[in-house]
């Protein structure tokens, strides 16, 4: 199955409806790309939780081990590990039942991309969220 991605307008009603973004992979290093772009989109608005077993901390927001330590709704999930780390992340994030899961540029995964659509949820893959907020505001 080839990987297809909503469209540019399509991400921008996301990006409109949503308010909460569970970044996994959120690095405590200001120079990261992960922290970059998280401390973009919180500047933006929106509320960020951090998903990472090594941290405590990320942007003055207490982290969490796993998605399923998240007690709340959550819009989307922005993933900032390696593609072969996205299956496992796509079985985590149909746990916790929340709405589009995001991964980040360059990061593709064929077996996570099908295994989410058959459950029916919106995925998108190889696309920064900062910079398709940029192109659709």
């Amino acid at each position: 199955m080839a990987i297809e991605i909503p469209s540019r307008e399509e991400m921008g009603k996301i990006l409109k409806n949503s308010k909460h973004i569970a970044v996994v992979g959120l690095s405590a290093n200001p120079e990261k790309t992960s922290y970059m772009v998280s401390k973009a989109m919180m500047d933006a608005g929106y509320r960020i939780t951090p998903v990472n077993p090594t941290v405590d901390e990320v942007l003055g927001v207490k982290a969490v081990k796993s998605l399923k330590e998240i007690d709340e709704h959550v819009d989307i999930v922005n993933v900032f590990r390696r593609s072969e780390h996205l299956y496992e992340v796509a079985k985590e994030f149909a746990e916790i039942n929340a709405d589009v899961f995001w991964a980040q540029q360059g990061l593709v995964n064929e077996e996570a991309y099908e295994y989410l659509r058959n459950l029916g949820y919106t995925v998108i893959m190889d696309r920064c969220i900062k910079v398709e907020h940029a192109l659709t505001k």
